[in-house]
C-alpha cells in the first residue's frame, strides 16, 4: 500500500467514526476524535480516550497530557508529527470517567482498520485501558516499561507493544512522569529489535502470522539506565 493509499484508508475510517453513533457516547459529544498522524509511521500511540480538549477540537492529545506527551517524544528526538495517535474509544466519555466495556466493544473495530492500515511495527500503550487492550491479564504497574508481540486480532500483525502510563497520570504524580521518560527512553530500541524481528520473520504479515514470531528481548525501564536520545539526522520512524 503506498503513503496516498494508506492516507485515503486513514480518512476514510476518521469519517465513518465522525458520523459514528453506535453507542451512547455520540450523544455528548462536541466531535469525534479519529486519530491522527503520519501514514507511513512505524510507531502509533494509543490512548484511552479523549478528554475536554480533544472533543473541542477533534484532535488526540491537545490538553496538559498532549504537551507531556510532546515532551516525552523530544527527550528521545521523536517528532508528534512523526508518528500516530489514536484513542481506544474516539468520543469524550462523560465526565472523562472510564470508557464502559460496550463502548470500546463498538470502537474497537476502527482502531482494528487503523492498525491493519498502518502495519506499524511498534505500538506504544498510555494508559491501564489501553494497556488492557494489547495486554490482557495484568496491571499498569507491573506492565509500564514492558514489551510483548502484539496478537494478531488487533490488527497489527507484526507489531511489538511496550505498555505506558497515561501523560494525565504522570502530570499527577511526579514518580510516575519519571518512570514514563524512563519508559520511552525504551522506544527506540525496542523499535529497532520489532524490525529485525519483522526482517526475520518474512511469514508474519499484517492482520495475521503464519509462524510464530521469534520472541523480543526483555526490556523494563527501571532495570536499565535511559539511553542517551538519538540524533535527529540518525532517526527514522518510516518504512
Amino acid at each position: 500500500m503506498t503513503e496516498a493509499e494508506r492516507r485515503a484508508a486513514l480518512e476514510a475510517i476518521a469519517a465513518e467514526v465522525r458520523a459514528c453513533t453506535g453507542c451512547r457516547l455520540h450523544e455528548g459529544r462536541t466531535r469525534a476524535v479519529p486519530g491522527e498522524g503520519h501514514p507511513s509511521t512505524e510507531v502509533v500511540f494509543v490512548g484511552e480516550g479523549p478528554g475536554m480538549n480533544e472533543d473541542r477540537e477533534g484532535r488526540p492529545f491537545v490538553g496538559r497530557a498532549g504537551d507531556l506527551l510532546v515532551r516525552l517524544l523530544g527527550s528521545i528526538g521523536w517528532r508528534r508529527e512523526d508518528v500516530f495517535i489514536t484513542n481506544i474509544v474516539k468520543c469524550r466519555p462523560p465526565e472523562n470517567r472510564d470508557p464502559e466495556p460496550d463502548e470500546v466493544a463498538t470502537c474497537a473495530p476502527f482502531l482494528r482498520r487503523q492498525l491493519e492500515v498502518l502495519d506499524p511495527s511498534l505500538i506504544v500503550t498510555l494508559g491501564r485501558h489501553s494497556m488492557g487492550r494489547f495486554m490482557p491479564g495484568t496491571t499498569i504497574s507491573r506492565a509500564h516499561g514492558t514489551v510483548r508481540p502484539v496478537d494478531p486480532s488487533t490488527g497489527a500483525g507484526a507489531a511489538l507493544v511496550l505498555a505506558m502510563y497515561h501523560p494525565a497520570a504522570a502530570l499527577r504524580t511526579p514518580a510516575v512522569e519519571q518512570a514514563s521518560y524512563a519508559d520511552i527512553g525504551l522506544a527506540p530500541g525496542i523499535l529497532d529489535d520489532a524490525r529485525a524481528r519483522r526482517a526475520n520473520a518474512p511469514d508474519i504479515e499484517a492482520g495475521g502470522a503464519t509462524a510464530d514470531p521469534p520472541e523480543p528481548p526483555p526490556h523494563r525501564a527501571n532495570d536499565q539506565p535511559t539511553p542517551e536520545p538519538p540524533a535527529l539526522d540518525q532517526l527514522t520512524l518510516f518504512r
